[in-house]
């Protein structure tokens, strides 16, 4: 039996979600405040230690509790659920406990589900506490809201409660039961035990007044995994002759201070002798009074736990926790939850990059091993902000946590990005692509993708936008071209991936399944169909575009015809995607206004910052000759021969003070990138 996938309604930015989980690891991924955290914790709140607070509605429900505290009619009390689906096999042993769940005649089914929901116990007691907490005033207002009166210490407690379901999928509808509180709560544990290793271990903790992180957790360990008959046998024997060594030594240092104490009478004659007695066990004896070091083997000089590295400790009691945790339910005799998940957050703190790749699948070698024939493993989740760890698991494998808005939200209101939504890549399914004449068949694509990620490192899953470019000098210019045209932008999390021109097609699709806003920067490539389409300049009669990602995004590949597309025409893919290349500019050169019209980044960059280049401030190599026709022919032979170095010509800008413009079409882009992301707020005096 396996935990399937898991629903969650109205618990913080998760108003109405879901989430699969592989049946070995599943990965958390996605930008900073996207809802991974909240998903770990409205599991362990209805199947942990963790107490609800008022604060774990989400921000629509508190609004409506708010309202049912002034008197208005509202069609449903907000409650929280989590739906636990399980993945069943009928031919296994566990399936005669599982039926027990089901309200169905036919037992031909693969999952079956819990509902578990946090809900109001009577909305009658609740509003008589409430107002006798904070009385309606003359004006009908009252001193507090509902949803702080809530927050108040207990009170959430006292007026909501945990209220359980069975689930079931009859002939393709949801049927949802409910079930006895004390039965539902039996049914659950028996089903599923959940643990936690969470992001904050406090592993770098030098104070020595203060408690040995990891010695605690060996001793914890130590007292819940070995203290079994042999081993117990044999550390209490050992304690044992310690404790009556020690009691000797108590006893002769102590003898002067109980001389005083009999001499104030106590004890009397009848009463039992006083003595200090050893009463060390095994555990305490390594919790209180041991700590961990680290022995060098070759000059065997030990170093104390502080004096060795955060990520080897980080490693060290992520290892003990898993393991205890694993060991814990296999140590289960009687009603052994049918399946354990354990969830762990940022296992990558302090830890190398090589360690974080290798991190997941040792540790999930090391679970299986460890488990006995015919029990499955504990399923892990992992949350994690590491782009080396993603890079080791297979796409179907990431859960991306997007943030979005509120759709229902009133008309007019300010764009926040407070709810949360979530793609599994499991079910990215790209489309054929025409590549040049050549078909790619979307496994070819997926697998494409995966390799150019794990490649580059990308951190595509943690940013708010890509900007997806040609080659290593926009790649090299775009961070001071970002400074100059949006600068707004710098405090967004933008990755930059870089594709060429055929692969940003390749791209579209998983971008446009995450819903990740992207900017394709790429060049108009001209050639000449009349001349074998050898590369020619863009002003060139007849020229059309080689790009294949711009034969793909728009209808036409004429030169001409893209020239002449207005700006909008730009923004695609329901307003996530803008295609930015070169276009004819206006530029002055010797006086006069002309039309230059670049192929390439570094044509453009020359025709649009012409005054730099002719006060010889910066160069391609060439002089620039006053003609403007010659000037055009010889920036695009210099520019399009070998000798013409691009990453040099990159770097020379960089290091140049000249106050050079950025090249109208990435302007462009950039501008809209930074509305996307950042869109003005409305302002109310305006509309009125």
């Amino acid at each position: 039996m396996r935990l399937g996938r898991i629903g969650v309604k109205n618990f913080r930015r998760l108003k109405n979600v879901e989430v699969s989980f592989e049946a070995d690891e599943t990965v958390f991924v996605g930008p900073n405040n996207s809802g991974k955290t909240s998903a770990t914790a409205a599991v362990r709140s209805f199947l942990g230690r963790r107490e609800f607070k008022i604060h774990d509605f989400s921000a629509s429900e508190i609004s409506r509790l708010d309202r049912l505290g002034v008197g208005e009619e509202i069609e449903t009390i907000p409650s929280i659920q989590l739906d636990l689906w399980f993945s069943v096999d009928p031919d296994h042993i566990s399936f005669g406990q599982i039926i027990s769940l089901s309200t169905g005649v036919s037992l031909d089914f693969t999952e079956i589900g819990i509902r578990c929901s946090l809900e109001l116990k009577s909305r009658e007691d609740l509003l008589s506490d409430y107002d006798a907490a904070f009385p309606q005033k003359e004006d009908g207002s009252r001193g507090r809201s509902l949803s702080h009166f809530l927050g108040l210490e207990n009170k959430l407690k006292q007026h909501f409660q945990i209220t359980y379901f069975s689930l079931e999928t009859q002939e393709g509808e949801q049927v949802v039961t409910l079930v006895d509180p004390s039965e539902g709560k039996r049914i659950l544990k028996r089903f599923l035990r959940v643990d936690f290793v969470d992001a904050q271990r406090n592993i770098d903790d030098e104070n020595a007044t203060r408690s040995n992180k990891l010695s605690e957790a060996f001793a914890a360990y130590y007292k819940d995994n070995l203290d079994q008959a042999e081993a117990s046998e044999e550390a209490i024997g050992i304690i044992d002759n310690n404790n009556e060594e020690l009691s000797q030594h108590y006893e002769k240092h102590f003898k002067s201070l109980m001389g005083t104490i009999q001499g104030l009478g106590v004890p009397q004659v009848n009463d039992r002798e006083l003595r200090v007695i050893s009463s060390l066990s095994p555990q305490d004896a390594l919790k209180g009074n041991t700590e961990l070091y680290y022995s060098d083997p070759d000059s065997k000089h030990a170093l104390p736990e502080a004096y060795n590295g955060l990520g080897f400790k980080n490693l060290v009691f992520m290892a003990v926790q898993i393991d205890h945790n694993h060991r814990q339910w296999l140590a289960t005799e009687e009603n052994r939850p049918l399946c354990h998940v354990i969830f762990v957050e940022e296992p990558e703190v302090h830890l190398h990059v090589q360690v974080q790749q290798t991190f997941i699948k040792n540790m999930w070698a090391l679970l299986e091993a460890a488990s006995p024939e015919g029990i499955s493993p504990p399923q892990l989740a992992i949350t994690t902000h590491s782009s080396h760890i993603l890079d080791t698991v297979d796409f179907s494998k990431v859960r991306y946590f997007r943030r979005c808005c509120d759709e229902d939200a009133p008309a007019g209101e300010p764009t926040k990005l407070d709810l949360t939504t979530i793609h599994n890549l499991g079910d990215f399914k790209p489309e054929e692509i025409d590549d040049e004449g050549n078909d790619v068949d979307p496994s070819v694509a997926i697998n494409f993708l995966q390799k150019y990620l794990k490649l580059t490192h990308c951190d595509l899953f943690f940013a708010d936008a890509a900007i997806l470019v040609e080659g290593t000098v926009e790649k090299l210019l775009l961070p001071k071209m970002v400074k100059k045209s949006a600068t707004k932008l710098d405090s967004n999390y933008l990755t930059t991936l870089e594709v060429g021109g055929a692969y940003a097609l390749r791209f579209a699709g998983l971008l446009e399944f995450l819903h990740i806003p992207y900017l394709v920067i790429t060049d108009i490539d001209a050639v000449d169909p009349a001349n074998n389409r050898k590369a020619c300049r863009s002003d060139h009669a007849g020229a059309v575009t080689s790009n294949a990602s711009l034969k793909a995004f728009f209808p036409n590949d004429s030169i001409a015809a893209l020239n002449a597309l207005p700006n909008p025409n730009h923004v695609q893919s329901n307003g996530n995607r803008y295609v930015a290349f070169q276009k004819s500019e206006i530029n002055e050169w010797q006086g006069i206004n002309r039309e230059f019209h670049g192929r390439t980044l570094e044509e453009t960059f020359v025709y649009e910052n012409l005054v730099h280049f002719s006060d010889g401030n910066l160069n391609i190599g060439v002089e620039l000759p006053e003609d403007h026709n010659d000037l055009i022919e010889a920036v695009f032979k210099r520019i399009g021969s070998r000798s013409f170095k691009k990453t040099e010509f990159a770097l020379d800008l960089l290091s140049n003070d000249d106050e050079w413009a950025t090249p109208t079409y990435i302007s462009d882009g950039l501008v809209w990138l930074q509305e996307k992301l950042n869109p003005p707020v409305p302002n109310p005096e305006a509309a009125e």
